[in-house]
């Protein structure tokens, strides 16, 4: 696995390095040693699948607050999504930066979304899923989210929102005291 720095400490894009052959490929795609030799949390409690029907599907941004803050692990195993995280953790140089990365069936890229960061994304493809393991149960008293177009982050979507849920339309616009 090959780990690429983001402009935001603690988030990582990974890489497979994939062994091939005329039967296809071989990539460790998760390394508990790998991640602790870059400072990530190496604890996975759940694995989580998503799938979605249309391009232009947008799920986020979403988090857990303390003590369920979870770090996750995002892959698209089909189709491709655009994948957004926003900086929330207090005291950080980065508070409030976001990045946008694509992931692909194709590109086969991981991005690791550290604890106190805001995650959704949105699908570029219909038919896209999304792989995603998380450090921390599912906690429904502990579940947060932020509006996915508070213009306090300006976050550029790559189209147009055709599909959200109305809880992830919902969400209200950043509230600092709820990390």
């Amino acid at each position: 696995m090959e780990f690429v720095r983001t402009e935001i400490e603690g988030a990582w894009v990974v890489d497979l390095t994939a062994f091939e052959d005329e039967r296809g490929f071989f990539a460790r795609a998760w390394c508990s040693r790998e991640m602790a030799e870059h400072g990530v949390a190496d604890r996975v409690v759940q694995s989580n699948l998503s799938y979605n029907r249309l391009a232009g599907t947008l799920r986020g941004m979403h988090y857990q607050v303390q003590p369920y803050a979870e770090t996750k692990f995002v892959r698209c195993t089909r189709g491709s999504i655009y994948d957004v995280i926003i900086d929330l953790r207090p005291g950080s140089p980065t508070l409030h930066r976001w990045i946008g990365v694509t992931l692909s069936a194709e590109n086969k890229r991981m991005l690791v979304v550290p604890e106190g960061f805001a995650h959704g994304f949105q699908t570029l493809e219909d038919e896209s899923e999304v792989f995603y393991m998380v450090s921390e149960f599912y906690t429904p008293g502990a579940e947060a989210g932020i509006r996915w177009n508070d213009p306090r982050f300006g976050i550029k979507w790559p189209r147009p929102v055709t599909v959200i849920s109305p809880k992830d339309a919902g969400w209200p616009d950043y509230q600092p005291e709820t990390i």
